[in-house]
């Protein structure tokens, strides 16, 4: 192995601020490298947060979106993809579903869709904690900050909205008439309303580079980040990046280890698009550094229209499941099941 492969994972045993050039050089990792950091990465998440695994159901309540991201299948220019809202009956009937089947946190999800208000939001937040005491992340892309305050009042804990990319160039290129700064600067507004904040991004981009990469990491633990969703960029067919090659497995896998290396208490979880590239990809992923797992809680008739990219995992699941699925990537993890709300640290830390 490299001396500066090394010396960075030492840096990582030993607690130390993993640098730029520390992030590369494990980036850049080769087969037997990788096996050493996967172990390292799994060793970190083990001693800092045990071998629980969070469950998260997730559900994508609508498909319409006003942006018109290069790489999303629900971008705006998508005239093939067959457009749905759930009815707030659905939500709430997904909703029960999710704690039925054992998960402590609901993930409300959608395309940037002013259909749904935040009052309509924020009312149904309320009665899905009245009645099922979940914890509640969105993911609902842009909104205005008093729209953010709203919805932490109604008793949403936490709130998902990755940078993608740490690179400004990139950022206004795939997703035109936004920039990089605003998209930050949203997320300090989530911090000041008081979320948990998510971030994350994509590997394999096009026009990505591992000094790239290795910024992402360094953002999100600038950022004091306390989730952060990695997985692979699968071209869209319906989209201007079709024929772009998109993100490997291993460079998945090498990114979600530095991660946790980096950032030692953050939640990772396995995502949906690492599981769609790879049948292990799951497993794989708990065994190099995540302890979040999203089963999708999605009605299963609309499942194929929440087409971000193609090939996604379980379109033809029902939410019990995709549940199972869940459980049986944990399991053959060697990892338990989390009863838990799964907050982040500095909030349990704080309560």
């Amino acid at each position: 192995m490299r001396p500066e492969f090394v010396d960075a994972l030492e840096r990582a045993g030993q607690g130390e601020q993993l640098t730029k050039n520390d992030l590369i050089t494990l980036l850049n990792a080769d087969k037997d490298e990788s096996r050493t950091l996967f172990e390292a990465a799994d060793q970190a998440r083990a001693n800092t947060l045990g071998d629980e695994v969070h469950f998260r159901g997730i559900i994508e309540f609508s498909n319409h979106c006003m942006k018109n991201c290069l790489y999303c299948g629900l971008r705006r220019d998508n005239k093939v993809l067959a457009r749905y809202r759930l009815k707030p009956e659905e939500i709430i009937e997904g909703a029960r579903e999710t704690a039925r089947l054992g998960c402590r946190t609901l993930v409300l999800q959608s395309g940037e869709d002013s259909n749904y208000s935040a009052d309509m939001l924020g009312e149904l937040i309320v009665r899905i904690k009245e009645e099922l005491d979940l914890a509640i992340t969105l993911s609902l892309g842009d909104r205005t900050k008093n729209d953010y305050g709203l919805l932490k009042k109604a008793g949403a804990d936490r709130y998902l909205l990755k940078h993608e990319t740490c690179d400004a160039d990139l950022f206004s290129y795939l997703r035109p008439g936004t920039c990089l700064e605003e998209r930050l600067e949203r997320q300090i507004w989530l911090r000041e309303t008081g979320y948990q904040v998510g971030s994350g991004n994509m590997v394999g981009l096009p026009g990505q580079s591992l000094e790239i990469l290795a910024g992402d990491i360094i953002l999100m633990r600038e950022m004091g980040i306390e989730m952060a969703g990695i997985g692979p960029f699968i071209p869209g067919k319906q989209t201007p990046l079709a024929k772009a090659s998109g993100g490997s497995l291993e460079l998945s896998m090498k990114t979600l280890a530095a991660t946790r290396l980096a950032m030692p208490g953050a939640h990772l979880p396995t995502t949906t698009s690492i599981a769609s590239i790879h049948p292990q990809g799951r497993v794989k992923a708990l065994q190099c550094g995540a302890n979040v797992i999203m089963p999708n809680m999605t009605p299963r008739q609309y499942r194929a229209s929440y087409m971000i990219y193609p090939g996604k995992l379980g379109l033809q699941d029902t939410p019990e499941d995709s549940y199972k699925r869940a459980v049986k990537a944990v399991n053959d993890a060697c990892r338990t099941i989390s009863r838990g709300y799964g907050h982040s640290l500095k909030y349990e830390k704080a309560v």
